[in-house]
């Protein structure tokens, strides 16, 4: 297979992230060369995202090595209303952040697949088991 093929299996590996329609923007801050379960998430989950979520604004921050002890792993989720939702990213895979998202703004799409994941005892996200 070639490359490209790779990549589009790659985005659009079950299940489907589709966000909040009434989500205006996500913004990741870390700092870069640490914290690998949120590097993981930007490398591989959040080109899925973006692909299932085009309008999207996705911003990353990555800090250089001196701001480890100020900056904290967060991801923020903004609403079109203006509510923002802060998630730790901190310490966690790259599975454990995205169901956190999707938990806060999946919406009713993600809630019916969860429920029905769950009940028949398949993982969430591929590479779950490995939590």
């Amino acid at each position: 297979p070639s490359h490209l093929f790779k990549v589009l299996q790659n985005l659009n590996t079950g299940p489907r992230l589709v966000l909040d329609r009434n989500l205006r923007a996500i913004r990741l801050r870390m700092v870069k060369d640490e914290h690998v379960g949120a590097r993981h998430f930007v490398k591989e989950e959040l080109p899925r995202i973006r692909w299932t979520n085009p309008a999207l604004d996705i911003q990353v921050v990555k800090a250089d090595q001196v701001m480890r002890e100020v900056v904290r792993p967060t991801m923020e989720v903004e609403y079109e209303n203006g509510t923002i939702k802060t998630i730790d990213i901190s310490n966690k895979w790259s599975t454990t952040i995205t169901k956190e998202l999707m938990d806060v703004a999946g919406g009713d799409t993600w809630k019916a697949y969860r429920t029905a994941a769950l009940k028949a005892g398949h993982p969430l996200l591929p590479g779950e088991e490995r939590e």
